[in-house]
């Protein structure tokens, strides 16, 4: 099997940084971890949020810490530090060779859609809180095999709401069930739906957006792996 992962990510219009962090640690048993979290509101303070629970997280990742203890780990420093003041919305998205599972562990409201092979997609709902409100806090996590076909989406709540100052609605499994049609690959359907979001929002985003995108498929088991990133960069 070959995984391919892909990432969109802007922030709020006129905002200068972005209140959503996204990180990439390799686990201790082989595999990939992606945590993905949104800090309560915009800009440096949220960005201070969300940061601090991915480095947490990261951190514990890193050391073998399974994924539903480490986000309970953050889920104590940001209350123990803000006292259930602010929030961050969580998403860890853990690729486990020694299992063959990809692990989804959700806190709060971050949209997740998952699309097995030959099915429609499906989008996964979550009663857990977000991080940071409450001195307990009980992941949701899930468990899905690894297999050529899957893919996975998640993002932040500003995808899903593109569009809204203007009283657009628009169904986000169903855009992914479109272009997957026209180009399965993780970029092509990151880059998609971040495209129909800045659409909506007339290229100026109401909120920070950011868009994770998984795939596995048929591929070569050995061979060398490959990393790009690609951003713009101010003008000095």
């Amino acid at each position: 099997m070959y995984l391919s992962v892909a990432v969109s990510k802007i922030n709020r219009w006129a905002v200068r940084e972005s209140g959503d962090t996204l990180e990439m640690i390799e686990r201790p048993h082989g595999g990939l971890s992606f945590v993905l979290a949104d800090g309560q509101s915009s800009g440096r303070g949220a960005k201070a949020i969300s940061a601090q629970v991915v480095r947490k997280i990261i951190t514990d990742l890193a050391e073998g810490v399974r994924d539903g203890a480490a986000a309970r780990a953050a889920n104590d420093l940001l209350y123990a530090q803000r006292h259930g003041r602010v929030s961050a919305e969580l998403v860890i998205l853990s690729v486990e060779l020694d299992s063959g599972l990809l692990i989804i562990t959700r806190c709060g409201q971050t949209p997740v859609f998952v699309r097995l092979p030959g099915e429609e997609v499906e989008f996964l709902e979550s009663e857990s809180p977000a991080l940071g409100f409450y001195r307990m806090a009980r992941p949701v996590i899930d468990h899905v095999p690894l297999t050529p076909g899957l893919l996975v989406v998640a993002c932040t709540d500003g995808l899903i709401n593109a569009g809204s100052t203007h009283r657009q609605v628009w169904d986000v499994g169903e855009a992914i069930e479109s272009l997957w049609q026209v180009d399965g690959s993780a970029q092509g359907i990151a880059d998609g739906l971040m495209a129909r979001a800045l659409e909506l929002d007339d290229e100026r985003p109401r909120d920070d957006i950011s868009v994770v995108a998984l795939h596995v498929t048929s591929g070569p088991e050995v061979g060398p792996r490959r990393m790009i990133v690609e951003m713009p960069l101010p003008n000095r």
